[in-house]
């Protein structure tokens, strides 16, 4: 039997609802023969995998690096989710674009507020380049499903799943059928 082949990954944000997708609890257990997590924080996997059904991309899109894993994880993807309100609004990332460049924030935690060593570090492995605004994932890429919450009810996630391995989609017209 083919198994759906499910990604979660996040960008700006908390992990808030990864935490979430974790209390569907004993449901990933009884998925384990529909569903394999192929990319995820919580697996060991190094590169996003070719042919994913499904990915639940947490968080708003704040620097380069989200925006090109963002498009890399489209091209290999069949339906793409904005999980959480940082995705689909920018929710608490999107806070610091009222302050107008992504320097701002960067020089009130790094100068301002240190202690010790002010100074902001400029090397990209520390922070990575800032987009001018943190945006939500659909400004990105074209997004198939949007599940709201701060983060989404582990009920609500477990209906999207359940919901893709019945019938499929019927608002999109995609169809994922398995088991």
């Amino acid at each position: 039997m083919e198994r759906l082949k499910l990604a979660t990954i996040w960008f700006g944000g908390c992990a808030g609802c990864h935490m979430s997708f974790l209390d569907i609890d004993e449901l990933l257990i009884d998925l384990l023969d529909k569903i394999e997590i192929v990319y995820s924080p919580i697996v060991d996997t190094k590169e996003y995998p070719e042919e994913v059904d499904l990915c639940l991309i947490e968080g708003a899109v704040c620097h380069e690096e989200h925006v090109e894993m963002a498009h890399h994880i489209r091209q290999r993807t069949k339906l793409v989710c904005s999980f959480g309100d940082c995705a689909v609004t920018s929710n608490v990332c999107g806070m610091r674009n009222a302050l107008g460049k992504p320097e701002v924030p960067l020089e009130y935690a790094y100068v301002t507020l240190a202690d010790t060593n002010p100074g902001i570090p400029n090397d990209p492995v520390v922070i990575p380049n800032l987009l001018e605004q943190a945006v939500p994932l659909h400004q990105v890429i074209p997004v198939d499903h949007f599940l709201p919450g701060c983060p989404p009810p582990a009920e609500r996630i477990k209906a999207l799943v359940l919901h893709l391995l019945g019938a499929g989609d019927p608002l999109s017209g995609s169809q994922l059928k398995f088991g």
